[in-house]
């Protein structure tokens, strides 16, 4: 038996003495803010960014990466992983890779480590198929490091960082804004499917101090970038109050889709409405300018607990939402009746379109709940791009690849029922109510309109009851020429359905319209 040999030397260390090394580096490369910085980060209400991430991930599954990172500029000051976690772990057992920013020391600013660490991740979970979940908390770039020919020269490429490379199927990506968000922070929050701010944060290209100096403007985080001004404009889709209620809401979200397009959507165990669907003909008053809720239709259609609404306060005439259709995960596209009578401005149109794209990527099936009056008109609507809105809209149903189902619950006028799904689009069904009505424009302004003439004329000759007269009979013939039956009759229409029975025909439709697909994974994102 031959002699043991003894372990390498190097000088005078053993691999011991390197082991105990590296484990006093990964200890400081977790020190994040260290005693003070976290304390103050604290102070602000904000969590350290590693109990962020051990809150987001399933125990036990954290698998860290870049961890030894460090400021290319150094000085004095210890800036640990150059103020950024990356990594891996599981959420609700799917694996996910993380970008977590760490504020707690120089402010979570951006550095050329900083910025390769994140490409870095965000190419991996690409390449890999995973869903990234970024946690936003940084006041922009770091002076000096990104200063002079340094800012050009940023470890950025654009062709991975906020889009798949090419032939790869897109990943979804949330992002959960926890502080103010400036800078890679806010470009992380672009390029997110869903986003979740907290009461207290904000989000915007450049922090009040940059604008201050820039363009001698005075503003707050709040009134820049905060919730109710992101909202407005979809730069964010949800607000919540605590981080703990970010985190759930991204874990929420993320149960509807794929690991990334190229899966099916995952199925969860069908649960009956939180409405009795029988209900629904009581919901809905008859006369096409009677308000109501229509999130009180979508809940006795949808899967009880599983209607998640995206982006709310943008575009409000419009409702956009996550649900289940027995188990299975739809996007619901409806007009809300109770704002603006559910005419769709230009906000609504783009909240829509990129609520079809993200449906249509992550192969969700589309129901539209048509109760439309039609598109806004007027100086307001035209000076907000409402015609180039219009037109990326119908353009973007038309080519969408997954199921497209919708119902005519009440009304559905003009370019509004083309932008709520209609035929020209190409739905693969389309249903109505006996209470529909269908038609370019309202019984009440098409008469206006098209026989204004005429009606002026018999008041001239006549008198004003003869033109009230004549024109109450034109509304009704008007009417009777936009009920259901002769769009049905024409097909037009696949058929009219009673109230009732709404969930169970969508259901029946989507399933049809998958076919033995199942979902859109034919080759499209085969490299």
């Amino acid at each position: 038996m031959g002699k043991i040999e003894q372990a390498p030397v190097w000088g005078e260390q053993r691999m011991g003495d390197l082991v105990a090394d590296l484990r006093g580096r990964q200890e400081r490369a977790r020190e994040m803010g260290g005693p003070e910085g976290l304390r103050r980060h604290r102070e602000s209400g904000r969590l350290p960014v590693r109990e962020r991430v051990a809150m987001l991930v399933d125990e036990g599954t954290w698998f860290e990466i870049g961890a030894l990172g460090l400021p290319e500029l150094r000085t004095t000051k210890h800036v640990p992983g150059d103020a950024v976690v990356t990594g891996f772990g599981r959420l609700d057992g799917r694996r996910v890779g993380v970008i977590g920013i760490d504020s707690s020391v120089v402010a979570g600013t951006t550095a050329p480590t900083s910025m390769r660490k994140q490409g870095r991740l965000i190419e991996l979970a690409q390449n890999a198929g995973l869903p990234l979940v970024l946690l936003c908390d940084a006041d922009g770039g770091r002076i000096p490091d990104v200063m002079g020919w340094r800012f050009s020269a940023l470890p950025l490429d654009f062709k991975t960082f906020v889009q798949p490379a090419e032939g790869q199927p897109p990943v979804p990506r949330a992002a959960a804004i926890l502080g103010p968000s400036y800078g890679d922070s806010a470009l992380h929050a672009s390029t997110a499917d869903f986003v979740v701010m907290t009461r207290s944060s904000s989000v915007a290209l450049s922090g009040p101090s940059v604008v201050s100096a820039a363009i001698a403007e005075e503003v707050t985080d709040a009134e820049l970038g905060g919730p109710e001004a992101a909202l407005a404009v979809g730069n964010a889709h949800l607000a919540v109050e605590t981080e703990a209620d970010a985190i759930e809401a991204i874990a929420a979200f993320l149960s509807y889709l794929p690991a990334n397009a190229a899966l099916p959507a995952p199925i969860a165990p069908a649960r009956a409405p939180a409405r009795d669907p029988e209900t629904l003909g009581e919901l809905v008053p008859l006369g096409a300018k009677s308000g109501y809720d229509m999130m009180t239709v979508i809940e006795a259609i949808a899967d009880a607990a599983s209607i998640l609404p995206w982006a709310p306060a943008w575009g409000p005439s419009l409702i956009t939402a996550l649900a289940r259709l027995e188990g299975r995960p739809v996007g619901i596209v409806a007009n809300q009746p109770i704002v603006g009578a559910g005419a769709l401005d230009p906000h609504a149109l783009r909240k829509e379109a990129a609520f079809v794209a993200l449906c249509d990527t992550y192969n969700l099936p589309l129901v539209f709940l048509h109760d439309v009056p039609g598109l806004l008109i007027g100086t307001e609507a035209e000076r907000g791009g409402i015609l180039h809105a219009y037109e990326q809209l119908v353009a973007r149903i038309a080519t969408a690849r997954v199921p497209k189902v919708g119902v005519v619950i009440r009304k559905a006028y003009g370019g509004g029922h083309f932008a709520m799904g209609g035929r020209p689009t190409h739905p693969h069904f389309q249903f109505a109510w006996p209470s529909a009505e269908l038609g370019f424009m309202a019984p009440e302004a098409g008469v206006g309109t098209v026989y204004r003439r005429r009606l002026d004329e018999v008041e001239r000759a006549q008198g004003l009851a003869a033109r009230e007269a004549l024109a109450a009979e034109l509304v009704q013939q008007w009417t009777l020429e936009s009920e259901p039956w002769e769009a049905a009759a024409h097909l037009s229409l696949d058929d009219v359905i009673e109230p009732a029975a709404t969930r169970e025909v969508l259901a029946t439709a989507i399933e049809i319209a998958w076919g033995e697909r199942c979902a859109r994974v034919t080759g499209r994102w085969q490299a």
